[in-house]
């Protein structure tokens, strides 16, 4: 089954102190994938959806927690992370974001 960019591309992962570290730092964006993509359709997909170019790609498979549903407990879903490398001067902008100068 091929699949489209945005069907490999699920969320930016955005609001977590780690990626702002990352983004500031590193020039690094984080997103949640589909679990069955690899690194070079998430790249590929990286690179159609916002014209950027990508300099490396790493993934991780996270663990679904375990959570309280009642009175008895169920595993959230596993879910894949994809830490994306972008060239240096681009930059990936996800809602209205003004650069203080």
């Amino acid at each position: 089954m091929q699949l489209t960019p945005e069907q490999i591309i699920r969320r930016p992962i955005i609001l977590t102190e780690k990626s702002a570290r990352l983004r500031e730092g590193d020039n690094k964006v984080i997103f949640e994938v589909r679990r069955e993509a690899n690194k070079i359709q998430i790249k590929d997909a990286i690179q159609t959806l916002f014209k950027v170019g990508v300099l490396d790609v790493n993934t991780m498979v996270l663990r679904g927690k375990d959570k309280r549903m009642g009175r008895g407990y169920a595993k959230l879903r596993n879910w894949k992370k994809a830490i994306v490398t972008l060239k240096a001067g681009d930059e990936i902008q996800f809602f209205d974001e003004e650069k203080a100068e």
